[in-house]
């Protein structure tokens, strides 16, 4: 599977600026949500190869999210990879358990995240 287009759902503009930046010198094509609404919105204009989570975020939080969007038949093949602050263990295995194929926590290493997207394919 290769990966061209990326959904980054996030609430911080700064790290919406960062990851598209970061996304796009590998020649991605990216669109970005700052809430769940959007994102949802984004996903029915048109589905990505991948989304990058964040976990904290106003109104529906990123684990409700990808536990939303894993579980409805008609995106439950896009990975999700968790893109967040929260850094404990139980957060990485919590993030999994709801549908998350990747874990890489803030301040994002552009080469583990690099790494994460490559194990996808």
């Amino acid at each position: 599977m290769s990966i061209h287009k990326v959904l980054v759902v996030d609430d911080s503009k700064t790290e919406l600026m960062f990851l598209t930046g970061l996304l796009q010198k590998q020649g991605m094509q990216v669109r970005t949500a700052e809430n769940a609404e959007e994102a949802f919105r984004c996903l029915a204009e048109e589905k990505p190869d991948l989304i990058l989570m964040d976990v904290v975020m106003p109104g529906q939080n990123g684990f409700q999210l990808t536990r939303a969007i894993s579980r409805d038949p008609q995106y439950a093949d896009v990975p999700i990879i968790m893109c967040t602050s929260k850094n404990q263990e139980t957060d990485r295995v919590w993030g999994m358990r709801q549908g998350a194929r990747g874990y890489v926590t803030k301040p994002v290493d552009p080469a583990q995240l690099q790494a994460t997207i490559a194990a996808l394919n």
